[in-house]
């Protein structure tokens, strides 16, 4: 059974979906003001491995995941290069996907843009003016905090004597944690300004956090199953997604929170207003594959903070090469008919072992110990010639599985379906035989450049990618 820490109730319980089967979950995605850093990464990759474990548990999953294409910043920067927002984020966005994708991570079913969803996020404005949960100051539109009595429920931060009231509104979209005031969901506009929106309140722009109610409730509906995102966004952001919704519906918002820890560079949080963070592309361009970099962002549970570090980082480009030639070592033994008890015994306990860890909080740590368990144990097999053709479907099948959820192993090795490789590897050995040296260097050579490494095994020369 699924058991996970609950940031609204602060307990570990046991997920039970609205609907049997189906689970409806939304996790805040990047601000595209600039490139993605991979702090901002281990958050999506969780959600990444979140989405991929509930599939694994036979759940459909509608997965929505926005990009915020509108704040002060984009606003800003924006301006300064006298163009407009969409010209602004345009490659932002482009980038961001692309990186996205070089991660691993499978596509959410639904992925709005905040800019699009604007008739949305006035809809509930005007229901929270109506109601009372908000109100109108000098031609925007502020939610009033001392209408939600529940305020604080989720980030469990007293609010007594510091919730303000009109006079100490904050209306930019970042603002300090002792900062706890009214907060705009709408902000007033100029006629000749842009952007800006047309709404029966006065012509504006919406504040940040209206903007996630309004996506996710449009794809979900008032109250669904599972809200995620970074820790950074549990106050303010998630703190005033709860009230404004809740204040428009009546209606519990999101059932179940889950937030994923910082990570930190030589102990210091990532983050790009202090400069000390990477983006993919700056490791990737430094030669470090994104298999490592995934690996290495979710090898700590994701409610642990993770201190990122050059050599953890090469510790897992050796992890998943290990990995991989483990996978083509399996595929590439040679058997015969038949099964073993001792394989299918291992087998049989990594994947109980894996699924008990992700069943444990997602415990990520203990299910790649699992994994690594069974690597060892089958090598062991293996290099006593004990390997039999129903244990190397067994294995094949594990890897797969892990991999469904884990993504770490990556595409299969090309080995034995790359045939240009494969007839040079065979020529060299037919021109070794031959004592033909000179064309043998020229090939192991020209492989070389190809990134591919031999080696003699008992069963004969395999190769390898770097």
């Amino acid at each position: 059974m699924l058991r996970f820490f609950n940031t609204l109730s602060r307990q570990t319980e046991e997920f039970h979906p609205l609907e049997e089967g189906r689970v409806r979950m939304y996790i805040c995605g990047p601000t595209v003001w600039n490139f993605a850093h991979i702090g901002n990464f281990r958050t999506f990759i969780f959600g990444d491995v979140l989405r991929r474990y509930l599939k694994f548990k036979g759940y459909q999953v509608t997965h929505v995941f926005n990009l915020t294409d509108i704040d002060d910043r984009i606003i800003n920067e924006a301006a300064k290069q006298n163009i407009s927002i969409d010209e602004f984020t345009a490659p932002y966005i482009k980038a961001f996907w692309e990186d996205f994708d070089a991660l691993g991570m499978e596509r959410p079913e639904v992925t709005p843009r905040a800019t699009h969803h604007i008739q949305e996020m006035i809809e509930i404005i005007a229901k929270l003016l109506e109601n009372g949960h908000a109100y109108e100051s000098e031609g925007s539109i502020y939610y009033r905090i001392a209408a939600f009595p529940e305020y604080g429920k989720l980030s469990r931060i007293s609010f007594s004597g510091n919730i303000a009231g009109a006079s100490e509104r904050v209306d930019t979209d970042k603002y300090d944690k002792e900062d706890a005031r009214d907060f705009a969901l709408w902000k007033l506009v100029g006629e000749d300004e842009e952007p800006g929106w047309d709404a029966p309140f006065g012509r504006g722009r919406p504040g940040w956090h209206i903007e996630c109610s309004a996506m996710s409730m449009k794809y979900l509906g008032e109250t669904f199953d599972l809200h995620a995102g970074g820790m950074d966004l549990q106050f303010p952001h998630h703190e005033n997604e709860i009230a404004q919704s809740e204040g428009a519906t009546g209606k519990l918002f999101a059932r179940y929170w889950i937030h994923s820890e910082f990570l930190k560079i030589d102990d210091v949080t990532m983050s790009k207003s202090k400069g000390n963070f990477f983006t993919f592309r700056d490791l990737h361009e430094q030669g470090y594959s994104p298999l490592a970099i995934r690996y290495l962002l979710l090898s700590v549970p994701t409610r642990k903070q993770l201190n990122f570090t050059f050599e953890g980082l090469q510790g897992a480009e050796s992890t998943v090469e290990r990995l991989r030639n483990f996978r083509s070592l399996v595929s590439d033994a040679k058997v015969v008919e038949g099964s073993d008890q001792e394989v299918a015994s291992i087998v049989a306990k990594a994947l109980t072992d894996f699924e008990a860890a992700m069943d444990d909080d997602f415990n990520t740590a203990a299910a790649l110990a699992a994994i690594h368990d069974m690597v060892r144990e089958v090598n062991t097999v293996i290099a006593n010639d004990r390997i039999l053709s129903k244990d190397r479907e067994a294995v094949l099948d594990a890897i797969a599985k892990f991999d469904s959820v884990l993504g770490i192993f990556g595409k299969a090795d090309e080995g034995s379906l790359d045939a240009e490789i494969e007839a040079l590897v065979a020529e060299r050995e037919e021109s070794r035989r031959h004592r033909n040296f000179a064309r043998s260097d020229e090939i192991r050579d020209l492989l070389a450049e190809k990134g591919i490494v031999l080696e003699d095994t008992k069963d004969g020369v395999r190769w390898k990618r770097k």
